[in-house]
């Protein structure tokens, strides 16, 4: 299958992992959160040192 007409039909698909919907975009802040938050308890913990 050439590489245009594969590009094409994945493009046709949508988002074949869903996080473009409502609840996707949710769960990728609340990870964006939670790795945000992860890292400043981090940065404090290695400040006091």
């Amino acid at each position: 299958m050439p590489v245009s007409v594969l590009t094409t039909v994945l493009a046709q698909s949508g988002d074949p992992t869903g996080l473009s919907s409502g609840l996707g975009r949710i769960v990728v802040l609340l990870a964006l959160l939670a790795s945000l938050i992860l890292l400043l308890r981090w940065y404090n913990q290695q400040r006091k040192r």
